[in-house]
């Protein structure tokens, strides 16, 4: 699949994790959020048959690690399908459980303060919530995904209102979530392979994108972020790559992936001589006659390339932070200033 870019908007800046089911490192992450002082924090699924693996942990861009938090369990503090992340304006950390149906909130350092929700489709109530984002007053928006709406709650969970819905411009399984300067709210709406834009209020105001593999076509995106100058990032999941729109939706850029050996996987190896040997040896990068033209098999057999990117995210200088579910990594952008 060739694509086509618009100049060098982003630059590849570096990597960040390796692969660990405990520990200083990731395995299956779903999403990266920066906190206060940019502190990352990186929510592990693992896989839906293992326990061990999920966490949170708290890490920088310079490869600096914090430890972790949370865990498997259906206690308040951890979770059993962790999804998405966001923090408020005093650097709390919250997260999304799919399966518990509910919100969690934690301390800057990861200490349990809070939770709510439960299963159901009343006011308050949660269907596999996934996206999560803040706005400038400290109310946090929650994809609803199964039932396919957005809901608006305090930093405490008290339910405000509801976007999407059964309207016509409503949203169909909506995932990752942002909110830009004005307060306005960016939905990745993953049933209908768009991304829709809401008012602060709640009104419909655009969609961008539509079902494709071409320029600002999207399939199943997962995630979306807006800068400062309004530019729109949207992790697109079912196409493996990352697209950049302008504020009005045009599309202006489109990253497949081109990770390096991250600090932490190249100390693993300089202790592991065996595997650095075999991983010396191996092709990343190879030239296969694929059977199917698809972006997934390239992405499985191309190490530099996004593989399952499940969430775009921004830090406060503008570092944009693309977290790979399948290869268990960061990989981390700036634009071309």
């Amino acid at each position: 699949m060739t694509t086509t870019q618009q100049g060098n908007f982003l630059v590849y800046d570096r990597a960040l994790g390796m692969t660990v089911m405990e520990g200083k490192g990731f395995y299956y992450p779903v999403d990266t959020v920066a906190g206060k002082d940019d502190r990352l924090y990186v929510i592990s699924r693992s896989k839906e048959e293992t326990t061990r693996g999920i966490r949170v942990t708290i890490c920088d861009l310079e490869s600096g690690y914090y430890g972790n938090f949370g865990g498997y369990g259906f206690d308040g503090g951890q979770f059993v399908w962790p999804s998405c992340g966001a923090v408020d304006s005093q650097g709390r950390f919250y997260i999304s459980d799919e399966r518990l149906h509910r919100i969690t909130g934690y301390s800057p350092d990861g200490n349990y303060l809070l939770h709510w929700g439960e299963q159901g489709s009343g006011e308050g109530q949660f269907d596999t919530p996934s996206g999560l984002a803040f706005d400038s007053s400290n109310n946090l928006y929650v994809a609803d995904t199964y039932n396919n709406r957005v809901q608006k709650f305090t930093a405490d969970g008290e339910f405000i209102e509801t976007i999407g819905g059964d309207k016509p411009e409503g949203v169909s399984l909506p995932w990752g979530l942002a909110v830009d300067s004005h307060n306005n709210v960016y939905v990745a709406d993953f049933g209908n392979d768009c991304i829709k834009k809401f008012s602060a209020s709640g009104d419909f105001l655009a969609c961008f994108g539509g079902p494709g593999r071409g320029d600002g076509q999207f399939t199943r995106p997962a995630s979306v972020a807006v800068d400062k100058d309004g530019y729109i990032y949207v992790a697109d999941w079912g196409n493996e790559r990352v697209q950049v729109l302008d504020a009005e939706g045009n599309w202006v850029f489109t990253l497949r992936g081109e990770a390096t050996l991250s600090e932490w996987a190249s100390n693993f190896l300089s202790i592991n001589q065996e595997e650095a040997a075999a991983r010396a040896t191996a092709d990343l990068e190879m030239d296969i006659d694929y059977v199917v033209d698809d972006p997934h098999e390239e992405s499985s057999h191309i190490e530099k390339y996004f593989w399952c990117p499940s969430s775009v995210r921004l830090d406060s200088r503008g570092y944009l932070y693309v977290t790979e579910t399948n290869r268990h990594r960061i990989q981390v952008y700036r634009k071309n200033e």
